[in-house]
């Protein structure tokens, strides 16, 4: 007799993979964390609903410590999903879980077609026209970015036909091109491509980063500002010039 193994009641389970930020605390962390709030307090709701991955690989820390770590976390609410690289003997009960085997994507990974994530502010928000290019290396957006949007890319270069609002952040996993005016924040290098660049057209941004390295713009040369302009990672160091 055959039966049947699923039912109203059945739970269905899938594996999906999502792009987090992932942050790396070094000692000492009152330090660290005098870093991490002036990055928040200059990029006002870049944590904001946005998944958090802590990596403690190599850091000499006990279990005490990194739970007044995650303690620290809280109060600036920023939402811990994993912890990577911990020693079993550090973690404890009511702490995020353990995370391994996490990896920049691989051109193995990449989808038959890209995948975006478009995040607005408000549900009346109208998401960025977006075409994608084979092979697939890059996106192009064909409309200006608002505030409250994100574009993520982790597979290659984003370019913007348009402006990127104050509030709104693309993320790419290659270069960043913005043939407008950058306003929000622009992370180039995502997942670990230190010869991403970071191109646009008028720079008024608040914030950009290259393969983790980020900067403020009131950081950059006041000569830069309103210019067209191009970034590119030296060591540990976001470099720019002009364009003209």
């Amino acid at each position: 007799m055959t039966k049947v193994l699923t039912d109203a009641r059945s739970i269905r389970i899938k594996g999906r993979s999502f792009l987090a930020v992932v942050l790396s605390p070094d000692l000492p962390f009152d330090d660290w964390l005098a870093r991490l709030d002036d990055l928040a307090a200059r990029s006002a709701g870049f944590f904001l609903g946005r998944p958090v991955v802590l990596d403690v690989t190599d850091l000499p820390i006990d279990r005490a410590q990194l739970k007044e770590l995650l303690g620290e976390f809280s109060q600036r609410n920023v939402s811990i999903m994993g912890i990577e690289g911990a020693r079993p003997s550090i973690l404890g009960q009511g702490m995020p879980p353990a995370l391994k085997g996490g990896r920049p994507v691989s051109d193995d990974a990449v989808a038959k077609e890209p995948v975006i994530e478009l995040q607005n502010s408000s549900a009346d928000s109208k998401p960025a026209a977006i075409e994608s290019r084979q092979p697939l290396q890059s996106i192009i957006i064909r409309e200006p970015v608002r505030s409250g949007q994100s574009v993520i890319f982790p597979e290659g270069d984003v370019t913007v036909i348009g402006s990127v609002a104050s509030g709104a952040e693309i993320i790419a996993g290659g270069s960043v091109h913005i043939y407008g005016t950058l306003r929000g924040r622009a992370m180039a290098g995502s997942i670990g491509n230190a010869s991403a660049r970071i191109f646009c057209r008028k720079m008024e941004a608040e914030l950009l980063a290259i393969d983790g390295v980020y900067k403020m713009a009131e950081d950059m040369a006041p000569s830069l500002r309103g210019k067209p302009v191009q970034l590119w990672l030296e060591g540990d160091t976001i470099m720019a010039e002009t364009l003209i």
